[in-house]
């Protein structure tokens, strides 16, 4: 029996239906991952599922005892007092008591006089049997390595972002909703999130932009597109086959519609005679082709951004040498040196707070270093997007943010208007009027996109574009910045961004800033071993070679170590066939069973294939 299944779901906002009939079932163990276009209702549809707001119309059927935790997008901003006592609030009234039971002793050890409040405090946990559940608090903890005395006010995004991840699971949940989880955390928060939500044992819906993430936990993908809800099993390369397949044919059941229409309403409009002899029948199917026409929800257009080129740069753009820098006891840049030429495609990778902003900074001459200089090359023009959208101004409208002045724009040479140009990024006309302050984090930097794109460049600096951004727009920034003929610094913490675009990697790594050809997995496969240690002392003269001790393959496992890659071969021809098999538009138009039949199939192989390649592997290091 599913956890929860929502039967015909409506919900609109004015006259914009951003749920329209939808249906959708959560079984125990999944990992959904809910995709769409900002805006589209993502998150409406996590607070349905949450119980935080009700719909217009339909049903919504759980299992008995149900309980769904849900993290929000951004972190609270009257959230306040010790990570042990925000994590408790998760349990409601015995979260209170406990996080008051905590403040009080704080202060009876301060030698205030509290006694009182704390002997009543202490009753009324004693009365409910609270005291469980501070050992649930401890517990969660424990498990997320947090310390439960730290102040949370004074912690790092990445780390109020985990304390509230423990506040939703001390709950116990069945489902775990998570709306853009890895917002504003570095790579290695990432990856830790990753691992332990893999490793975690509710069901899981979740809204987020990375792919890769979304490539490492999702078993099914759910898409929310004008409304409607698709459901599309197994990964993320599947579901994109899968969903090109079907705007295809959605589009030429499109065209044949609009075929069909034009010849009906030609027909009616013939003379006298035709409309005498008429058929009635005829002119009700007319009226209803039309009534169809209207309601159907056009596809909302793609951005469309290019980006504008003036005359080249010089050969040389950057110049660092023995650039150092501290913050405080802090040093955030020691004797760091870089040469960037015309046309690298630089990326810029490390922990919060590590320095990457400032390093930016620095190349760019807006802050003088400490020590060391920085040599910047001739004819540069340089647009910088930064990550506080600092270039935006909150009081002015969509369109002033652009225009500044006037609402006609030079677009590589043509003039354009205002309003048309920023359709092109998706603002509809009567969002182009609305103050920035208004906007959405996507749509800010949409915005903040369309801004930079009007004046040429030919040295691009990015620092974090990606927030926000749903994954088609991040495929056309791509897309734009591989085409891009100039020279390119990126900061982000998005891995398949930077695998995508960027041609080699400057990563703050042990207090130290080394360069890597390459994108983030080329990164992983040359730095050194994270294991590694100090060199260990030579071993005696006496002692025999470590080749000399390993152990040798048995016959039989040599044989089995010569028919593994044919057998590994076999298997990914066989996951390709299913796969594709599977991204057939009307694949999922089957009976249930052989759509679930076909999923474990796939399961089964992906496992079998990661267990025979482990093998393969293990077999091949010991030859």
């Amino acid at each position: 029996m599913p956890l929860l299944t929502l039967r015909d779901i409506q919900l609109s906002f004015g006259t914009h239906a951003l749920l329209d009939h939808v249906d959708l079932s959560i079984d125990k163990g999944e990992r959904l991952c809910l995709v769409g276009r900002n805006g589209a209702g993502k998150s409406t549809l996590m607070k349905l599922i949450a119980g935080e707001i009700q719909a217009d119309d339909g049903s919504i059927e759980q299992a008995q005892g149900l309980r769904v935790a849900r993290l929000v997008q951004e972190v609270p901003g009257d959230t306040d007092g010790s990570v042990f006592e925000v994590v408790a609030q998760g349990l409601g009234e015995e979260g209170r008591l406990l996080a008051e039971y905590q403040q009080l002793t704080r202060r009876l050890e301060q030698g205030e006089d509290v006694m009182d409040a704390f002997s009543r405090v202490q009753g009324a946990i004693d009365d409910r049997g609270a005291w469980d559940a501070s050992q649930r608090v401890d517990t969660v903890l424990s498990r997320l390595t947090l310390d439960g005395h730290l102040d949370f006010a004074g912690l790092s995004g990445g780390m109020k972002r985990r304390v509230l991840l423990a506040q939703s699971l001390v709950q116990a949940p069945d489902i775990l909703l998570l709306d853009e989880p890895t917002n504003h955390l570095d790579i290695d928060a990432i990856r830790w999130l990753e691992e332990f939500l893999r490793q975690y044992e509710a069901t899981l819906v979740f809204i987020t932009h990375d792919r890769a993430f979304i490539r490492a936990l999702a078993t099914r993908i759910i898409e929310l597109d004008r409304g409607r809800l698709s459901s599309w099993p197994g990964n993320y390369d599947s579901y994109l086959r899968g969903k090109q397949a079907a705007l295809d044919a959605e589009e030429k059941a499109n065209a044949e519609f609009d075929k069909k229409l034009s010849r009906e309403e030609a027909w009616i409009r013939q003379g006298i005679k035709a409309r005498r002899t008429r058929n009635e029948g005829r002119v009700r199917a007319l009226k209803a082709l039309r009534q169809e026409f209207a309601a159907r929800r056009t596809r909302q257009g793609s951005v469309t951004m290019s980006t504008q080129e003036v005359q080249r740069s010089g050969k040389l753009v950057l110049e660092a040498e023995g650039v150092s820098q501290r913050y405080g006891d802090q040093s955030i840049l020691k004797d760091f040196s870089l040469t960037v030429m015309r046309g690298d495609r630089i990326g810029i990778i490390g922990p919060n707070g590590c320095g990457k902003s400032t390093l930016l900074r620095i190349l760019l001459g807006k802050l003088t270093p400490d020590a060391g200089s920085v040599r910047v090359g001739t004819n540069l023009d340089i647009a910088y997007f930064d990550q506080l959208r600092n270039t935006l101004d909150e009081n002015k409208s969509v369109i002033e943010n652009v225009t500044e002045g006037s609402d006609i724009l030079t677009i590589n040479g043509a003039p354009k208007h205002a309003v048309g140009y920023l359709q092109e990024f998706l603002f509809e006309p009567q969002r182009i009027r609305q103050p920035v302050s208004a906007l959405s984090g996507g749509e800010r930097n949409r915005l903040l996109l369309a801004k930079l794109f009007t004046r040429p460049f030919n040295l691009l600096v990015l620092d974090e574009p990606t927030n926000d951004l749903d994954a088609e727009t991040l495929d056309l920034l791509e897309e734009q910045l591989t085409q891009f003929t100039g020279t390119l610094l990126l900061v982000s913490h998005d891995r398949a961004f930077i695998d995508n675009v960027v041609t080699s990697t400057l990563v703050f790594e042990q207090g130290t800033v080394n360069e890597y050809v390459g994108g983030y997995e080329d990164w992983l496969r040359q730095r050194p071993d994270p294991a590694a240690r100090a060199p260990e002392k030579p071993a005696p003269a006496k002692e025999k070679p470590a080749a000399a001790n390993a152990r040798k393959l048995s016959y039989a496992e040599r044989l089995e170590l010569e028919r593994l890659p044919a057998e590994l071969e076999g298997l990914e021809a066989q996951i390709s066939a299913l796969e594709a098999r599977m991204g057939d538009p009307d694949f999922f138009q089957q009976d249930a069973d052989v759509v679930a039949d076909a999923t474990r199939e796939l399961n089964a192989l992906q496992e079998q294939l990661e267990t025979r390649f482990a093998r393969w592997e293990a077999l091949d290091n010991a030859s």
